[in-house]
């Protein structure tokens, strides 16, 4: 199979400048200030996005190197195979946060409820919408291992076990 390269379109920008303490998930960086600086060449792009309360962030674990396919994941003492993670280090090395968009100025996205680090290429953004996103999850959702420890996500801060 050919190889796949993907192209930023922007740059997220938070409060975060290393990648100790930062919050494991948007759920827990509640109320947390970023923007995003859309590449002018991708800025048409951004057309009627502000319609918007939510959008999904896929970006690159740009900081990442290597991975393992078991990790031991945040919030947990066990080893687990990567993909029941979400877990910085992976083969593709791509990140997803669902962020709330605040406002859109011109090529600039500002947004909270940030988890990323500063510097962050932003690969692609997709409009959250509920009814495509969640449809019926919340009668049939299982979470797996982490059916304990879901609701102190807001408790937890990346370590250095990724670093």
């Amino acid at each position: 199979m050919k190889e796949i390269t993907f192209k930023p379109i922007g740059i997220i920008h938070s409060p975060f400048k290393e990648p100790v303490g930062i919050p494991i998930q948007p759920a827990g960086a509640k109320g947390i200030k970023g923007n995003i600086e859309i590449f002018e060449e991708f800025k048409e792009g951004l057309k009627d996005l502000d319609g918007f309360s939510h959008i999904v962030l896929l970006f690159n674990f740009h900081l990442s190197e290597g991975y393992k396919l078991e990790v031991m994941p945040f919030m947990e003492d066990k080893i687990r195979g990567v993909f029941a993670t979400r877990a910085p280090r992976r083969p593709n090395q791509i990140g997803m946060s669902i962020v709330r968009l605040e406002k859109v100025e011109d090529n600039i996205l500002h947004i909270s409820n940030v988890d990323i680090i500063d510097g962050t290429p932003l690969l692609d953004i997709k409009p959250f919408v509920s009814k495509f996103d969640c449809f019926d999850i919340n009668e049939n959702e299982k979470v797996g291992w982490l059916k304990k420890r879901v609701k102190r996500v807001d408790e937890h801060r990346s370590d250095e076990r990724f670093s």
